[in-house]
């Protein structure tokens, strides 16, 4: 039940790991696609997601109805950039080079290495407050120093395992995640069945815009936004499918494995809040579960983990997109120091939902005009037909150009227009379109609409990035092999 490839192409993870995959490297099934997606999310991060709705004062149902139907729109477009990897064997910011130029897609690049990596700080931060529960739970107590002491023997650990490849990778995986739904699935019936659930939880009473702005503040951290952070990794993986799987097969599969967990723990978070109020994951456990907080500690502490697994992994590809002549090792050795360091400041913080309503509503902000310049890019101009040689040419020489300004001023553009209408808990993150909205919070779908809308026209006129790849004058190697 291994989540990943388990007999990962040498090629693809090693010196070579922005190479595209060539179809005899291309084993992944629909299901090693499914448990690729489902594994990262199988993980307390999603009952913390879950329960911030309640701790926001939304009601059971109101939360429950934000995280459905937000799923169900972000996990929708994430499908679409999942095909992109299978079509093209490219990484998805090997991929962007192509809207944004050769030099161009550094900019998303780095960004997306820093998310990366703080996401395996976020991540680290729970496996720590787990960790300490545990030990509360059996009468070890410590302050600052032993939380830094964690953080630095669970950091290392996880950095290890990236470091020494899919391989190693595998093997955590295949023992350690058919145990964790075990749990999980134990879990769930305790839950429901025995603690006491408010089924009927009313919230803070919230009414009219109030309950709009709440609603809508869940939404973009939780609920779109769930499945549009994901769009930046989805050809890190799909790139491994073979081209004869049937995309239909593809896209239900990789959209199902975020879907399924998200929302089954979600919900679960959501529920056991409305017995605590509390979206701390250690002390939802404890609080919850009493007795049973010990085994279920020990085995939920493998999510974390298994996500950054990956985190490290994208992160890396990030790294060598950019031209950075590193080793993979390299890079995950300094993806841990940087998320060490993260993990540190989020141990000062007083209110953790409220940081990671912060962290989520800007990860937004840069996701979502990004992917609409590459979904337009990719479907409108190039009709799915990428120039896969011209990715690779080297930076001043590429046939692609070094910057291409129409994507690189629309997506600027779209990140302010973002900004411009979000509604975080931090006032930095309060524009001032959500703040005339009556506080609705609006940053992905104003994001979209005008990164979308000046990339259709900027692209056109200033990168031609309308050109098929016969006008060009190039024949893309996506083209030969479909015709050998």
């Amino acid at each position: 039940m291994s989540h990943v490839l388990t007999t990962p192409p040498d090629a693809a993870h090693g010196a070579h790991a922005l190479d595209p995959v060539a179809d005899s490297q291309r084993v992944s099934t629909a299901m090693h696609q499914f448990w690729i997606w489902a594994g990262a999310n199988i993980a307390p991060i999603n009952w913390v997601l879950g329960a911030l709705g309640i701790v926001l004062g939304l009601s059971l149902a109101d939360t429950v109805l934000v995280l459905v139907i937000g799923n169900v729109i972000g996990m929708s477009v994430f499908g679409f950039f999942v095909l992109m990897g299978q079509r093209t064997g490219v990484s998805q910011m090997v991929l962007a080079r192509s809207a944004f130029g050769r030099r161009g897609a550094y900019l998303p690049a780095i960004i997306q290495g820093v998310i990366s990596a703080g996401w395996c700080a976020i991540n680290t931060w729970i496996i720590l407050d787990l960790v300490l529960a545990l030990f509360q739970q059996i009468g070890i107590r410590g302050g600052v120093e032993l939380k830094i002491v964690i953080v630095l023997v669970v950091m290392a650990a996880q950095v290890l395992i990236a470091a020494s490849g899919f391989r190693a990778i595998a093997v955590f995986e295949k023992y350690t995640v058919p145990a964790t739904i075990l749990v999980l699935i134990a879990m769930t019936v305790v839950a429901w069945t025995r603690l006491g659930v408010d089924w009927g939880y009313a919230g803070d009473g919230l009414t009219g815009s109030a309950r709009i702005s709440a609603m809508s503040t869940v939404m973009t951290a939780i609920g779109i936004g769930w499945g549009i952070t994901w769009l930046a990794y989805a050809s890190d993986y799909s790139r491994f499918v073979p081209r004869d799987m049937p995309k239909l097969k593809l896209y239900a599969a990789s959209t199902l494995g975020q879907f399924v967990p998200v929302i089954w723990l979600g919900v679960l978070g959501a529920t056991v809040a409305t017995i605590s109020r509390q979206a701390d994951p250690g002390q939802l456990i404890v609080n919850a579960f009493g007795a049973l907080a010990i085994p279920v500690l020990l085995l939920v502490i493998h999510g974390p983990i298994a996500t950054n697994i990956l985190n490290i992994y994208s992160c890396s590809l990030c790294a060598l997109t950019i031209d950075w002549k590193l080793s993979r090792k390299t890079v995950a050795y300094g993806v841990g120091v940087f998320a060490t360091a993260f993990t540190i400041v989020l141990v000062f913080q007083d209110n953790f939902a409220h940081a990671l309503d912060a962290w989520l509503a800007g990860l937004i902000m840069w996701v979502s005009p990004w992917a609409t310049v590459m979904a337009v890019h990719y479907y409108g101009f190039r009709r799915q037909r990428i120039d896969v040689d011209a990715l690779y040419g080297p930076p001043g020489r590429s046939r692609l150009g070094d910057v291409r300004w129409g994507a690189l001023v629309s997506f600027l553009c779209g990140l302010a227009a973002s900004w411009c209408f979000a509604y975080g808990i931090p006032e930095l993150l309060q524009g001032p379109g959500a703040r005339m909205l009556g506080n609705i919070d609006l940053s992905w779908l104003a994001g979209s609409l005008v990164a979308g809308t000046l990339y259709a026209v900027l692209g056109r006129v200033w990168d031609g990035g309308h050109r098929t790849p016969a006008e060009t004058g190039t024949r893309p190697a996506e083209a030969r092999q479909e015709s050998r």
